[in-house]
C-alpha cells in the first residue's frame, strides 16, 4: 500500500515509532507548512527523521529512508509562535520520490507489512517476548521511570514482537542514533532481539549507577550522623559542668611551660600550638600530631644543669681506676678537662679517639663523663645513612619524629651531658642524604648553639655538650667532619699491659660474674701471656676477656658437675678446656736468607710481621705480584724496580736484568688483603738480595716508604709494628730515621728489647740488613 504525495514532518532528534502516542512541538516554516497540509489531505502525515540534526533545511539525502505514518490528533498554538501537534504513529514506511522544491516536504510513503503471523505455539518467539517483557520490568524499577496508564495499556496489549518491540523502543532512555537503528529495522524478531540487547546493556549500567549513588549517600549520611553526635556530646558535657578534654591539656601545657622556663620563642610556639589543639576534635588525626609535638618540646632540657665536678685529682683517679696503660691519652684527656676547668668560656672542641677495636674507647668516655660529674649518653652511628635520624622529619610527614641527638638529649635530661657518637667513621651517604653532613653543625662549636632539628623547627643549644666521638680509622671519617675533630690516636696494647689489664681488670671482673671466689680458680703467672699469644690477636683486650670468661665458666662447670674444690689452669691442661692454641706466631727464621726479607705491617687488629719473598728466573723480564697486594703496595715495588736499574752499575747486578730476568715477588697469606706504602724498602732489599744471591739476616725486620731515588720515606702505626717485631722474636728493626720523634712515645719494654736502626737511604738499609759476607757493592 502507498500514500502519494504526502506531506513530510522532518524530525531533529526524535524518532516516532507506530502505535506510539506523542507530542512535538515544530517551528520550523516547512514543518508547520506540511502539518497545514495534512489537515486537509485526511489529517495523515509523513514522520521521517533526519540524519543530522545540525541541518535545519535538509535535503533529500538528509533524510532516513523510513520513516512514519502517522495521523493528527491534536494542532495546539502556543506562545512565542510555537506550534504543538500531537500525533500517533501508524504504519513504518519506505520513503520514496521526496520533493523538496515546495513549502512543504512531500514524499510517497511505501508502507511496510510486517509479517507477524507467527502463530501463538511458536515457542522461541513466545519465550523472546517474555525475557524482552521481563527486562523492561527490571529496567523501569532501576530507572524509576513513571509509565502513564495508556503507555502501560498499550505495552500489555502487544501480543506480536514487532509492536512489543515498538512499545518497548518507544519507552526508553537511549541515544536517537539507537532509536533510529530500530526503527529501520524492519524484522519483528530481529528488533525484538535487539531491544532485549540494549535492555541488558542498560539494566547494567542502572544497577552499578544506583550502587555507586547509594554508597556516596550512605558515606554523606554517616558523616553527617557522626557531626551531629559530636555537637550534641559537647552540648552534653557542658550542660554536666565538665571541662573539655583539650581545653584541660591546653592549660597543662601552658602551665608546664611557664614552670620550665623556656626561652622566648620556643615558650610562644607552645601557647600558639596548645591553642590550636583545643579548636581541634579530639577525634581528629591532627590533634595528636600537635599533641606530641608540644609534650616533645617539653620533654626536653633547656635550662636543667649538672654540677660539673672541678677537681682534677679526682678526674685522674677516675681516669687511672677505670684503665691501665694509655699514659699520653690520659694526659691529653686530663689537658682539655683542666682547660674547661679553669676557665669561664672554655673552648668547645670535640674529643675523636681513634684506634683499633677493645682498646678502651667507649670505657674512657666513661670515665670522662664520670671525672667530670655529666650525663653520660652512647649514640651508635654505626650504619646510619639516613639524615633524618640526625635531624628528625618534618611534622607534614605521618609519624614524625625528632631526631637522635634530640632523642640523646631528652634522655639525658640536662643541657651539659656528655654524649658519645660511638662508630663515627661508619656512617654512610644514600639517596636519603648524607649523615655526616648533618653533623657539621652538631659538632661546629661557632653553629651548634641553635641546632634546629626539623622536627622541632626550632633553633637548640647544644654549645654546652661535651660531645666525643669514637672510630677505628680516622682517615674515613669525611674531611670537613674530621676538621672540627681534636683527634686522639690509641694505640694497641702491648704484651706486659694486656697482662696487666688482665690481672687488674678482666680477671677479677669474671671470677665475679661467673660467681667465684680467687681460691676455686687458680691461673698460672705465665698463662695469661700463653692465651694472648696462642688464642688472641688482636689490639685490644675483648677476645681476651672472652677466653677467660670461657675458662671460668669450664670451671663452674667442673665444680658443679665433678665436686671439685680447686680448678687449676697449666699450660699443659688449658687445652682441655679452651682448646688447642688458635694461631702461632710466625717466628724468624733460624739462618739468613736470599730473597726473603721480615717486613712490618699496620692492621686494625694491631700490628704483624710479613714475609715478603722474590724469586728471580732466567726470562724475558717479566715483573709479578701476588698476594693480594693493593695498589699502593704494587706501586711501592714499581718504584723499588726504579731505584734498582738506576743503581745496577753500583750492585754486583747485570745492566739487563730487567730484559733477560723474570721477577716474581709473593706475600703468603694471599687470602688477606695488603695494602700501603711502608713494605717498599722491604721489598727493594728483597728483590736486590734475589738478583745478587746475598742473603739477608733473619733477625732483622724494617718498615720504610721507598722512592725511586732511594730515598726512605716515614711510615705511621710504629708501636703496632714494633710490638709484632718483638712477638715474632725479632731483636733489630730497621725504621725511617724521620720517625725517630714516634719512637721516643715507645713503652719503655718495647725500647729495652728491640734495637732500632735509623736510615735515611736504601744504601743505609742494604748494609744493616744485609748478613755478613754478602757483598752488596762494587
Amino acid at each position: 500500500m502507498i500514500f502519494n504525495n504526502m506531506p513530510v514532518l522532518p524530525l531533529k532528534g526524535i524518532t516516532v515509532f507506530p502505535n506510539m502516542v506523542m507530542g512535538l512541538p515544530i517551528g520550523r516554516k516547512i514543518s508547520i507548512e506540511a502539518v497545514e497540509a495534512a489537515k486537509e489531505n485526511d489529517e495523515m502525515i509523513f514522520l521521517v527523521p533526519q540524519k543530522s540534526q545540525q541541518e535545519e533545511n535538509p535535503g533529500a539525502d538528509g533524510l532516513l529512508n523510513i520513516g512514519t505514518v502517522a495521523k493528527i490528533r491534536q494542532v495546539l498554538s502556543l506562545p512565542a509562535n510555537i506550534t504543538h501537534v500531537i500525533i500517533e504513529g501508524v504504519n513504518r514506511a519506505y520513503v520514496r520520490n521526496v520533493n523538496t522544491g515546495g513549502k512543504y516536504y512531500v514524499a510517497d510513503a511505501d508502507v511496510i507489512d510486517e509479517d507477524e503471523n507467527f502463530g501463538e505455539n511458536n515457542i522461541e518467539v513466545q519465550s523472546t517476548m517474555r525475557a524482552a517483557k521481563d527486562l523492561f520490568d527490571r529496567y523501569i524499577k532501576l530507572s524509576g521511570s513513571k509509565l502513564s496508564e495508556d503507555v502501560i495499556l498499550t505495552f500489555s496489549m502487544a501480543k506480536t514482537p514487532g509492536k512489543l518491540a515498538d512499545n518497548i523502543s518507544a519507552s526508553i532512555t537511549v541515544d536517537n542514533d539507537i532509536k533510529q537503528e530500530l526503527i529501520s529495522d524492519i524484522d519483528p524478531m530481529d528488533r525484538l532481539k535487539r531491544v532485549i540487547s540494549i535492555l541488558s546493556q542498560e539494566i547494567e549500567i542502572l544497577a552499578l549507577k544506583n550502587e555507586i549513588e547509594a554508597e556516596v549517600k550512605s558515606n554523606m549520611e554517616k558523616s553527617q550522623k557522626e557531626y551531629y553526635l559530636r555537637e550534641q556530646l559537647k552540648v552534653i558535657e557542658k550542660k554536666l559542668g565538665e571541662d573539655d578534654d583539650a581545653q584541660r591539656l591546653k592549660n597543662e601545657f601552658q602551665n608546664r611551660a611557664m614552670e620550665k622556663e623556656l626561652p622566648d620563642y620556643a615558650f610562644k610556639t607552645i601557647v600558639e600550638e596548645s591553642e590550636k589543639m583545643a579548636k581541634t576534635p579530639i577525634t581528629s588525626p591532627e590533634f595528636n600530631v600537635i599533641r606530641n609535638y608540644i609534650e616533645t618540646i617539653l620533654s626536653l632540657p633547656w635550662t636543667e644543669k649538672t654540677r660539673e665536678n672541678k677537681n682534677l685529682i679526682s678526674a685522674r683517679k677516675a681516669l687511672d681506676k677505670d684503665h691501665y696503660g694509655l699514659e699520653d691519652v690520659k694526659e691529653r684527656i686530663l689537658e682539655f678537662i683542666a682547660v674547661r676547668i679553669n676557665s669561664q668560656t672554655p673552648p668547645s672542641s670535640i674529643i675523636c679517639l681513634s684506634g683499633p677495636p677493645g682498646v678502651g674507647k667507649t670505657s674512657i668516655a666513661k670515665s670522662i663523663a664520670k671525672a667530670t660529674g655529666r650525663k653520660y649518653v652512647r649514640m651508635s652511628l654505626g650504619g646510619v645513612r639516613d639524615e633524618s635520624e640526625i635531624r628528625g622529619h618534618r611534622r607534614t610527614y605521618v609519624g614524625a619524629m625528632c631526631g637522635r641527638i634530640m632523642k640523646a638529649m631528652r634522655q639525658a635530661g640536662t643541657v651539659n651531658p656528655l654524649i658519645l657518637l660511638d662508630e663515627v667513621d661508619k656512617l654512610g651517604a644514600s639517596y636519603n642524604g648524607d649523615p655526616s653532613s648533618a653533623l657539621l653543625e652538631v659538632l661546629d662549636p661557632e653553629q651548634n648553639n641553635t641546632f634546629t632539628d626539623h622536627y622541632l623547627d626550632m633553633p637548640y643549644d647544644l654549645s654546652k655538650v661535651l660531645f666525643i666521638c669514637t672510630a677505628n680509622d680516622s682517615s674515613n671519617i669525611p674531611g670537613p667532619l674530621r676538621d672540627r675533630m681534636d683527634i686522639i690516636q690509641l694505640s694497641g696494647y702491648t704484651i706486659d699491659e694486656k697482662r696487666n689489664i688482665a690481672d687488674k681488670y678482666l680477671y677479677p671482673k669474671q671470677l665475679k660474674l661467673s660467681g667465684l671466689k680467687k681460691s676455686q680458680l687458680s691461673i698460672e703467672p705465665d698463662i695469661i701471656d700463653y692465651i694472648i699469644d696462642g688464642y688472641t690477636r688482636e689490639a685490644g683486650v675483648r677476645q681476651l676477656e672472652r677466653t677467660i670468661g670461657r675458662l671460668c665458666a669450664k670451671a663452674v662447670v667442673e665444680i658443679l658437675e665433678k665436686g671439685t674444690k680447686k680448678v687449676k689452669i697449666t699450660e699443659d691442661n688449658i687445652a682441655d678446656y679452651i682448646g688447642i692454641k688458635k694461631f702461632t706466631r710466625e717466628k724468624a727464621n733460624l739462618t739468613p736468607m736470599v730473597g726473603i726479607v721480615r717486613g712490618l705491617a699496620w692492621t686494625s687488629v694491631g700490628g704483624e710481621t710479613l714475609e715478603i719473598e722474590v724469586n728471580t728466573m732466567a726470562g724475558s723480564g717479566k715483573f709479578e705480584l701476588t698476594g693480594n697486594m693493593g695498589n699502593v703496595m704494587k706501586e711501592s715495588a714499581k718504584a723499588g724496580i726504579s731505584y734498582i736499574r738506576s743503581q745496577s752499575a753500583n750492585f754486583n747486578i747485570d745492566g739487563d736484568f730487567y730484559k733477560n730476568t723474570d721477577i716474581h715477588i709473593h706475600i703468603p697469606e694471599g687470602a688477606v688483603p695488603k695494602d700501603g706504602p711502608s713494605a717498599g724498602i722491604t721489598m727493594a732489599t728483597a728483590m736486590i738480595s734475589a738478583l745478587m744471591g746475598a742473603p739477608v739476616k733473619n733477625n732483622v725486620a724494617m718498615t720504610g716508604e721507598i722512592t725511586i731515588r732511594g730515598r726512605v720515606l716515614p711510615i705511621g702505626g710504629l708501636k703496632e709494628k714494633t710490638i709484632a717485631a718483638r712477638q715474632a722474636g725479632i731483636d733489630t728493626v730497621i725504621i725511617p730515621a724521620l720517625n725517630k720523634p714516634q719512637m721516643e712515645e715507645l713503652p719503655d719494654e718495647i725500647k729495652n728489647s728491640l734495637k732500632f736502626v735509623l736510615v735515611e737511604t736504601m744504601e743505609d738499609v742494604l748494609k744493616n740488613a744485609i748478613a755478613e759476607g754478602g757483598k752488596v757493592w762494587k
